[in-house]
């Protein structure tokens, strides 16, 4: 396979890959994009790359940069903005899941919380309220285990295991 269709290829597939992680395809190709290219790549080449509108690839440009994936370099002597993806894959990992942690742990455990406590004395609302608090602690376990695998930068039992599993 040529280089200019294995690349494409991958931006669109990491693009549908998206979608199923719950981002949108544009944001996901954006980042496939700027996670392949070797040097930053100006908002224009981005828009006529994956034919987008400027305020498409503006506000995905953003999103990605506010998950601390993407960052804005400025080259001298250049009016456009320039965007890098971060390269580093154990970092990139680290900061989607913090991120998706901040985005959805965090906000469905403040939830389960909430509606685990129920007034009513009935089988079904005992029933119910029993569930939750499992559910709750669940989630609250794993939320936990993510995040004491994202630290494994500084953990050196952590970074053990994370090689142990490579």
């Amino acid at each position: 396979m040529q280089y200019h269709e294995a690349r494409s290829k991958f931006i669109q597939t990491w693009g549908a890959l998206g979608s199923q992680w719950g981002i949108n395809k544009t944001m996901a190709q954006i980042h496939a994009l700027l996670m392949v290219s070797n040097d930053a790549v100006s908002m224009e080449d981005i828009m006529a790359e994956l034919h987008i509108s400027r305020g498409n690839a503006s506000m995905n440009l953003r999103a990605l940069m506010d998950w601390g994936i993407v960052y804005k370099e400025y080259k001298p002597g250049e009016r456009r903005e320039f965007f890098t993806a971060e390269k580093d894959l154990d970092e990139l990992a680290v900061k989607i899941s913090r991120e998706r942690s901040r985005r959805e742990i965090k906000p469905a455990l403040k939830i389960l919380k909430e509606v685990s406590v129920v007034e009513e004395n009935s089988a079904a609302a005992r029933h119910f309220s029993d569930q939750t608090k499992k559910l709750y602690d669940f989630v609250l376990q794993a939320d936990n285990a993510l995040e004491k695998i994202t630290e494994y930068k500084d953990n050196w039992l952590a970074k053990l295991v994370v090689k142990l599993m490579k």
